[in-house]
């Protein structure tokens, strides 16, 4: 029979191997680094992106990272969270990268640990121009729109933002008439404005108030002339074609609309390891089928994933690029030298 002494003595034994053995469990996972996507609220389209893209990535990281999806209320929210530490890939769209650079409202702040640069361009929400087809004969390039009021969707958002770069490079007054997005087929009707900025995500989603103005009112598309697509290329603005059949369920009146791009990202601060950055782009590079099944909004992105990362930066060439980006476009002969390397 063991002794008081020997069994006490057993006992802490037993009781010091379970605690190393549940610390040896439990350490794996405590060592994991973690890897926010810092996104807009639950149930928009950048939060479903995010979490397509974390799962593929946390499916190829291996058990060293753990990737978590943080929905923010806003795209202003995500970013700032992540310029302050709170967060690693910050949920953006290049006209914000613009405002924040340019320290416009809301993007007017300090960020305790740094900017967003240039990192990762995802998907393209392109912007064009639309009037009901009973005026559209007075219309044949974005030089007849120069003044006019126009609804250029919601004042301040990214595709009111990105109307009012698209005049500005092209030299165009620019008249917004604000009104309730779901009125666009009255305001139509009653002469208040004659056209509206119309847009889609990915080439192939329209938003809910256009699907119910298209169901009341007769559209047409205009597209901007040869000369005005080629002042829109020479600002980083180059636009993309959109086939009609696939976001309309009417027609437009032209087999191709020419839209100007919207890349929206995840970026991150410059501060972020360029290795672990070179490797994301490259899993998501070699994994782009896998994005698509998770969502269909991807398509642009597998089509040319190279492509959409260089035309992110050139739509704002003044701003830095990420040193992981760098190094992936470089190895994919798709850097241009006349951008800059942000500084870790």
């Amino acid at each position: 029979m063991l002794s008081t002494k020997n069994r006490l003595y057993s006992s802490v034994l037993a009781v010091g191997v379970a605690v190393g053995l549940s610390l040896a469990s439990i350490q794996p996972t405590e060592a994991r680094e973690n890897l926010r996507f810092a996104t807009s609220n639950v149930g928009s389209y950048g939060y479903a992106v995010g979490n397509v893209i974390s799962d593929v990535l946390q499916r190829n990281l291996g058990r060293d990272y753990a990737l978590v999806v943080q929905p923010y209320p806003s795209t202003t929210g995500a970013m700032r969270s992540v310029m302050d530490g709170d967060g690693e890939f910050g949920y953006t769209a290049d006209v914000g990268m613009r405002g924040l650079y340019d320290g416009d409202r809301p993007y007017d702040f300090e960020p305790r640990r740094g900017r967003l640069v240039h990192t990762l361009y995802v998907y393209p929400m392109e912007t064009f121009m639309l009037v009901p087809s009973r005026i559209a004969d007075r219309y044949e390039s974005y030089a007849d729109f120069d003044g006019q009021p126009i609804f250029f969707t919601p004042a301040g958002f990214m595709n009111w933002l990105n109307m009012r770069r698209i005049f500005d490079a092209l030299g165009y007054e620019f008249n917004h008439v604000e009104i309730d997005s779901a009125t666009v087929a009255d305001a139509f009707e009653a002469g208040t404005i004659i056209g509206s900025a119309g847009y889609t995500t990915a080439g192939v989603s329209l938003p809910t108030y256009w699907r119910e103005a298209e169901l009341r009112t007769e559209l047409t598309a205009i597209n901007p002339s040869d000369e005005e697509m080629e002042k829109l290329r020479e600002a980083g603005l180059a636009p993309m074609e959109v086939d009609p059949e696939d976001a309309f369920s009417q027609e437009v009146g032209v087999d191709k609309i020419w839209g100007v791009p919207i890349y929206f990202a995840y970026n991150v601060r410059a501060d972020m390891d360029a290795e672990l950055m070179e490797r994301v782009l490259e899993i998501l590079h070699e994994n782009v089928d896998a994005l698509v099944e998770g969502d269909p909004g991807f398509r642009p992105l597998a089509n040319d994933f190279v492509g959409t990362q260089a035309a992110g930066i050139a739509a704002n060439p003044d701003i830095p690029v990420h040193p992981g980006l760098a190094n992936f476009l470089k190895k994919h002969d798709a850097w241009n030298d006349d951008w800059t390397i942000a500084e870790q």
